[in-house]
């Protein structure tokens, strides 16, 4: 039987994929300094070094030792680890996708009628979808859905099964809600006449 992706992995396949580019710590410590206001002679006297160091360090001309480096972190009062971590956008940035209704990307199984929501915007923290229940019978899946990520669903319409790997199955209806670990082996199938819908919401795990 040939394997139909999941929405997850198509939406993953569907976005350009970057290496993170690697962390400049001269250009690290510099923007540490400028944002304080600070001059290279004043961040040298704070962290206890010289100025010439301070200097070669910023410009890449030499590799700091340990204990430079715990000078520098306690001179600029942070943890060594900040001196690592790149500096996230101080601005907004704005981003923002409007999905009207009928209007996302459908991906249909034999089990599930997906709509991706918010199809427009890459590399999201979260993938939002809303999902036609079809299922009926847990047999109907070929073994558990697993991924990545943790998950939230929603109940919008009709009610359901929740079938998930180290629980007993629990029936929910509309406004309920679950929040759960999507490696966890997991189903979801109708109990209504008619096939529920679902808000469903992956938050993705670091790539």
């Amino acid at each position: 039987m040939t394997e139909i992706p999941s929405l997850i992995q198509l939406a993953r396949e569907g976005e350009a994929r970057t290496a993170p580019e690697p962390l400049d710590l001269g250009s690290r410590v510099r923007d540490l300094r400028t944002s304080r206001g600070w001059t290279l002679e004043q961040a040298a006297r704070q962290a206890g070094l010289a100025r010439s160091t301070l200097s070669k360090i910023e410009n890449g001309q030499m590799s700091p030792t340990y204990d430079a480096l715990k000078k520098l972190a306690t001179g600029l009062e942070i943890g060594i680890p900040q001196l690592f971590t790149p500096p996230t956008r101080g601005q907004v940035n704005g981003r923002r996708d409007v999905t009207k209704a009928g209007e996302g990307q459908a991906h249909l199984t034999t089990t599930y009628e997906h709509e991706l929501l918010a199809g427009s915007l890459t590399r999201k923290a979260m993938l939002p979808y809303r999902a036609c229940i079809r299922a009926r019978d847990f047999e109907e899946f070929d073994g558990w859905v697993r991924h990545d990520g943790e998950e939230f669903l929603l109940v919008l319409t009709g009610t359901i099964r929740l079938f998930t790997e180290f629980y007993e199955p629990v029936d929910m209806k509309r406004g309920d809600s679950a929040y759960y670990d999507a490696t966890m082996g997991h189903n979801v199938v109708s109990t209504s006449p008619e096939d529920a819908t679902i808000l469903w919401v992956t938050a993705r795990s670091g790539e």
